[in-house]
């Protein structure tokens, strides 16, 4: 969702401050900007997983500093930092129109993707909204499949993976739609990561905006396309 569909404008690096003092680092540090380094890299990985690494392992310590994480995005959302990417309401209701299932993924916990739905409007616009513990025992984000599998097995919405088409802004958006089996991969460029990343991590299509992929998917399906 951040960065595909919702523009992040920056809201998880500042959310990212008030994890780090769960951690023990303080802003301006060192530590902290190797820290800030690594969210960067692994923006679209399930938050907890990225917290788990940087405490070491210790689970305790990356549950607080998740904890700290989504409570710090989750105001940023309620004072009205939260806004969808220019186009992408409209080509979600644009999928929809033509007969296709939309799914809405995130790496964050379940009440931060619901503040976020609620802060757009987005409650009832799509058939299915899933994050890492909607997955199953595990609770796998990505790079893993099991977002994009959930999604396909949630909604039923077609008989082979081959049919379903991702979208994210990340590497680990096309990783996890890659090892999905999905047929489209469409890398979007108003996120975390520009073209090279995510043709390496696997994309086969990147465009400027999600707004453009009720397009793509058209083209795909013309006889001559």
């Amino acid at each position: 969702m951040a960065g595909t569909t919702v523009a992040d404008d920056g809201l998880v690096e500042q959310a990212f401050g008030a994890a780090a003092i769960r951690l023990g680092t303080a802003p301006g540090t060192p530590q902290f900007a190797a820290m800030l380094d690594h969210v960067r890299a692994t923006m679209g990985e399930s938050k907890i997983s990225v917290f788990r690494h940087l405490a070491g392992g210790d689970e305790e310590r990356a549950r607080q500093a998740n904890a700290a994480f989504e409570d710090a995005y989750g105001r940023l959302v309620a004072d009205g930092h939260c806004a969808p990417v220019p186009g992408a309401r409209e080509a979600i209701e644009q999928l929809r129109a033509a007969g296709r299932t939309v799914a809405l993924t995130t790496g964050f916990a379940r009440a931060t993707q619901d503040a976020i739905l609620a802060a757009l409007g987005w409650r009832d616009l799509v058939a299915a909204t899933l994050c890492p513990a909607d997955t199953g025992p595990l609770g796998r984000g990505r790079p893993h499949p099991d977002l994009v599998l959930a999604a396909l097995l949630r909604t039923g919405a077609a008989d082979d993976v081959r049919r379903v088409a991702v979208a994210g802004d990340t590497a680990y958006d096309m990783r996890s739609g890659v090892r999905a089996g999905a047929g489209v991969v469409a890398g979007v460029l108003t996120g975390a990561h520009g073209t090279e990343a995510l043709r390496e991590a696997g994309a086969t299509h990147v465009l400027d905006s999600v707004a453009r992929l009720p397009e793509l998917l058209s083209s795909l399906e013309r006889p001559d396309a």
